[in-house]
């Protein structure tokens, strides 16, 4: 049921002409990362979008990159900018992140832009029901 939009097959019987077919692109991966709960405490902010939680499960942030996790982890870690000087890092991670929780993204990546923005949110809201407290963009 969840994340199905991402798995459509083709209908069957389409009998339309062949087209130039695009290359698909699987630049793009999704990631997690576990955060402090120390986050739950100092942050209105992120109690605020979760209100659901009960404590019992832990923080996390959700993500998309087109870069390997791993790197993108370290962006977040090291609040890094970009080169016009835009910071690109997220402030809970940069503040309160721990390590990557790959077996929560792993079975996804990698994947297209568009399917990666849209797992992004599937992924977050997901997570939400099971009970963690989590904060994506």
């Amino acid at each position: 049921m969840l994340f199905k939009t991402l798995f459509k097959s083709a209908p069957s019987g389409d009998t339309s002409t062949p087209t130039k077919k695009k290359s698909i692109r699987l630049t793009h991966n999704v990631y997690v990362v576990e955060l402090s709960s120390r986050v739950w405490s100092d942050s209105k902010k992120f109690r605020e979008a979760n209100r659901h939680y009960t404590g019992t499960m832990g923080c996390l942030y959700v993500g998309m990159t087109a870069h390997s996790p791993n790197e993108r982890f370290k962006k977040h870690l090291t609040g890094h900018r970009n080169k016009k000087g835009y910071k690109v890092s997220s402030k809970f991670v940069e503040k309160y992140g721990i390590y990557l929780r790959p077996t929560l993204y792993n079975k996804f990546n990698p994947l297209t832009r568009e399917d990666a923005a849209v797992l992004e949110r599937q992924l977050a809201e997901s997570l939400k029901k099971r009970g963690y407290a989590v904060w994506w963009n």
